[in-house]
């Protein structure tokens, strides 16, 4: 299933719209921001606690890296660092607790490329690239195609041959996130009669799967983890454009026979519109140090995740990039919420 071609000449429009749209959100120069009346608040970040809003429930890829990342941060910025998990609605709630709180860097959000996929596929009452200043990036990660110990699916073969038989059943977490829209894309390419069952986190999804309630979970290594190294759940397929080094016997998606498949996901953190740009690029710059750290490396990549980071500016980038593919993927194979 080709994606459509992108139309450069209005692509590359489009982005430096987004780009001068971003230059505002970021505010006056450093200059201005040095000789402000906010020069004494700004020269204290941060002050007090930091809180990063996390869209997800406890245990799942992203609660865990920015957890680590968090850690990590605190002890740069010699203040405790806060993950706060509100799980659900596709986002929105983590985003509204954000969008109107202070900001002045000490209330942040992990968005991912479920948020990017959200913006075409729900009616959000925000707009996560004109109400949120991207920061940088923290990680990339493939899905897995997942199977409990007892399942008869031995390969992604025997799983799309029993899908030609019998209605799946398709397990992830919630609504508008990465594990959803990749379980739809698969879904389309494959024309297999499925029924996709949401979760609110992914320890949920594990038990369906142990409890034979799901014939597949999608979700990511670092999520299930300890189900794939216990032997509880077996991993089919991976959706990345090649074998991940964790799991280094388990054929791509495209490997295991189903073409015109792939889909790689990203986190990254976020502030508030009107967030000032010393503030931004001062977390930035932290995140990058913590993130560049060996021993920090070595246990995001033991956990299935490729740390990354990026400028606030790649980062715009990035998501608008997603926006334009997921929503053709959207519109191609008429997935609706």
């Amino acid at each position: 299933m080709p994606l459509p071609k992108y139309t450069r000449s209005k692509d590359q429009a489009k982005l430096l719209d987004r780009r001068h749209i971003l230059h505002k959100a970021l505010g006056v120069s450093l200059g201005f921001l040095a000789w402000s009346g906010n020069t004494n608040a700004q020269a204290a970040f941060p002050s007090q606690t930091i809180r990063i809003v996390v869209p997800f429930g406890p245990g799942g890829l992203a609660d865990i890296s920015t957890r680590l990342a968090g850690q990590k941060l605190a002890e740069k910025f010699a203040q405790p660092v806060l993950v706060d998990n509100r799980p659900g609605a596709g986002g929105v709630a983590a985003a509204s607790v954000i969008s109107s709180a202070p900001s002045d860097g000490h209330h942040l959000i992990l968005f991912s490329n479920g948020t990017a996929i959200s913006k075409s596929l729900i009616k959000l009452p925000y707009d996560p690239q004109a109400d949120f200043v991207p920061i940088s990036t923290l990680a990339y990660f493939d899905l897995n195609l997942l199977v409990s110990r007892d399942s008869k699916f031995t390969d992604l073969r025997s799983l799309v041959v029993e899908g030609g038989r019998r209605q799946l059943t398709f397990g992830t977490i919630n609504l508008g996130s990465t594990q959803h829209l990749s379980a739809e894309l698969f879904k389309s390419v494959t024309r297999l009669d499925s029924t996709l069952i949401p979760f609110k986190t992914s320890g949920e999804v594990q038990l369906a799967l142990q409890r034979g309630d799901i014939d597949v979970g999608f979700e990511s290594y670092a999520a299930l983890r300890g189900g794939l190294e216990s032997g509880v759940l077996r991993a089919l397929a991976t959706t990345g454009p090649s074998r991940t080094t964790w799991l280094p016997n388990v054929p791509t998606v495209r490997e295991a026979g189903v073409s015109d498949y792939e889909v790689t996901g990203w986190n990254a953190l976020y502030a508030p519109k009107g967030t000032p740009v010393a503030v931004v690029e001062a977390i930035g710059k932290a995140l990058r140090e913590v993130i560049a750290n060996p021993e920090m490396r070595k246990r995001l990549l033991d956990l299935g995740v490729e740390p990354r980071t990026s400028s606030s500016l790649e980062m715009a980038d990035i998501f608008e990039r997603d926006r334009r593919k997921w929503a053709q993927v959207i519109q191609l194979a008429k997935l609706k919420v």
